[in-house]
């Protein structure tokens, strides 16, 4: 007797959740790179001629924090939509 495949153990639906993860990730770098410009932008408007390493630590920062934001966000969205949320309250013991 096979249990049916319910969430992340079904094929289909975990590709599809994933897909969905992907999709949120690719919308969240492009918004990470656009805050990140849009920062570079009025920091060399505010101080004039910036540095890469002064560059570079504005795309970690800024960009870094949108991408991780996005992430997490993702994951819970991936989480709570396939069901998996609902799996760690079943106990099989």
């Amino acid at each position: 007797m096979h249990e049916k495949r319910t969430g992340l153990d079904d094929p289909a639906q975990a590709a599809h959740a994933w897909r969905r993860f992907r999709g949120i990730m690719a919308w969240m770098i492009l918004v990470g790179a656009i805050c990140s410009a849009g920062a570079i932008v009025a920091l060399a408007w505010a101080q004039g001629p910036l540095r890469l390493v002064t560059m570079a630590a504005v795309i970690g920062g800024v960009g870094g924090s949108i991408v991780m934001a996005g992430a997490l966000m993702g994951l819970v969205f991936l989480s709570s939509g396939t069901g998996h949320d609902e799996d760690v309250e079943r106990f099989d013991g």
